[in-house]
């Protein structure tokens, strides 16, 4: 179909694409409200709100807790930041360049991922993104329904055994209406939409810094001082023990927001300026990433001292050490603020995409709030106790594995839309199924064998023991591998690229 580009689209000064009339693909089998691009006059999102959005989602327990995993194999405290924080510098760069198409175009991940994947391979991508997310979606629900847990407990001193022990798993029924209530709490706000999730993200983001920094007060003030354990020196005796650790650490710190490395356009979509967007994200993230593990470090040091005969594992945990104050007020301002954080992360980390990839995969029955829901029944289907049970396989086996995986998507789509179509989409194409990104039958072969190439070569790593290091360096052995292999097996587009005016 030759689609009249000077017709179709309206270009902005600033760069920015709209089409004149959504008509022409509202019809199609592509198209649905949600996926649809968002019109230049609603996108509305500034810096503070990208900045407040990165706050939100940094200021998670699994954030708290990223230094415990790094220090309980071996690093010492000012290693382990180092490497949060170098990780983060690195997976910002594929966030601000998947984050381009969104602000420029109005559209999401999926819709996005169509240019290189084809209308209806984009779902390999989509898909693999969206079974992530629900596994983090789990684990921040159970921690989530922790805090409530510990909450109900400071007003009901008897709410752990109300119901009897242990009913299913080793956990109490309690624990498990906790964990109910909480992940009820995601549902209903996955149900209110995008415009709530702005509001929640711009309130939460300072309140959940301020607590922080008051619990960072209230230990230092506690222990007279930092403690010991930032003077401990780590297992590491000299470079080669401690470049074994770290390249597989530095890779989990990426793997850490190699999810949202892919899916930034769901939120830039409604970005007001590629400007705005830009410094949002690049102030916020590793800022907010590196101070809030540092707070964790800083914590903990402090509270061995002050509770000296408490395993150093139930301190690194925010939840089980404010579990241990008296004052039951305390605890339940503390709880509250990790609720508060733990769902604005929540929804806006491992929501909002998934919930836009199910419904690519079927936009005629599925819309956003559907997609959420589904979201939301396999993060518990998932078992996201166990993900988290151990702090050094958390890192390893989950952040580092799962990397390799979004990393080969990355490659695709950051060599796709940067170098060979140089930032020029057909925005109307990418919702039609006989458009230019039909490829073959709706799917590109050189994508979909790039990325699937990619995660066999990053993955193999953890079956043959002789290539662990291939696991090891997952996310970057999957994006060089599938960026490399996808320009030498597409040097030119199938069919002829456009520019937004359809020159």
């Amino acid at each position: 179909m030759e689609l009249d580009g000077d017709t179709l689209v309206k270009e902005y000064p600033d760069g920015r694409i709209e089409l004149r009339d959504e008509a022409v693909i509202s019809s199609s089998p592509l198209y649905n409200h949600d996926l649809a691009p968002v019109a230049v006059s609603r996108r509305n999102w500034t810096t503070y709100n990208f900045a407040a959005l990165w706050v939100g989602m940094a200021a998670c327990i699994p954030t708290y807790m990223l230094s415990s995993g790094l220090i309980a194999i071996g690093m010492n405290w000012w290693q382990a930041i180092m490497t949060i924080m170098l990780g983060n510098v690195i997976v910002l760069i594929p966030i601000l360049l998947n984050s381009h198409p969104g602000t420029k175009y109005g559209i999401p991940f999926p819709v996005f991922a169509r240019a290189a994947y084809g209308t209806f391979g984009s779902n390999v991508p989509a898909l693999m993104r969206a079974l992530v997310a629900c596994g983090w979606f789990g684990i921040q629900s159970w921690l989530g329904g922790k805090a409530l847990f510990t909450l109900f407990t400071a007003l009901y001193k008897d709410w752990p055994t109300m119901l009897g022990g242990p009913v299913l798993l080793e956990h109490s029924a309690t624990e498990w209406i906790s964990f109910l209530i909480f992940w009820s709490l995601n549902v209903l706000v996955i149900y209110r939409g995008m415009d709530l999730l702005k509001k929640i993200e711009g309130l939460a983001a300072p309140f959940v810094l301020l607590m922080c920094a008051l619990l960072v007060g209230w230990a230092v003030n506690s222990a007279h001082g930092v403690g010991t354990l930032l003077s401990e020196p780590g297992k590491f005796q000299d470079f080669p023990s401690f470049i074994k650790v770290f390249i597989p650490s530095l890779t989990g710190m990426i793997g850490f927001w190699a999810t949202l490395s892919l899916n930034m356009p769901d939120f830039t979509r409604y970005g007001h300026s590629q400007r705005e967007q830009t410094i949002g994200q690049v102030v916020a993230l590793p800022a907010a990433m590196t101070l809030l593990s540092t707070m964790g470090v800083i914590v903990t040091s402090a509270a061995l001292v002050i509770y000296p005969k408490v395993a150093m594992k139930d301190l690194w945990d925010p939840i089980s050490l404010i579990s241990l104050f008296t004052d039951p007020l305390v605890v339940c301002v503390a709880m509250f603020t990790v609720a508060v954080a733990t769902l604005a992360m929540n929804i806006a980390a491992n929501v909002v995409s998934p919930a836009n990839d199910f419904s690519n995969a079927f936009p005629r029955w599925i819309n956003f709030r559907t997609g959420g829901l589904i979201t939301a029944i396999l993060g518990v289907l998932m078992q996201p106790w166990k993900l988290i049970a151990d702090p050094s396989g958390y890192i390893y086996q989950w952040l580092v594995g799962y990397s390799g995986g979004l990393g080969s998507i990355a490659g695709v789509l950051i060599v796709d839309y940067w170098i060979l179509k140089k930032t020029k989409l057909s925005l109307a194409d990418l919702y039609l199924p006989n458009g230019i990104y039909k490829y073959k039958n709706g799917w590109n072969p050189a994508a979909v064998t790039a990325t699937v190439v990619g995660c066999a070569i990053a993955w193999s790593g953890w079956f043959i023991p002789q290539l662990k290091l291939l696991f090891d360096y997952a996310w970057f052995v999957g994006f060089i591998t599938s960026s490399v292999l996808y320009i030498l097996m597409m040097p030119r587009s199938p069919k002829p690229l456009v520019t937004e005016a359809g020159s």
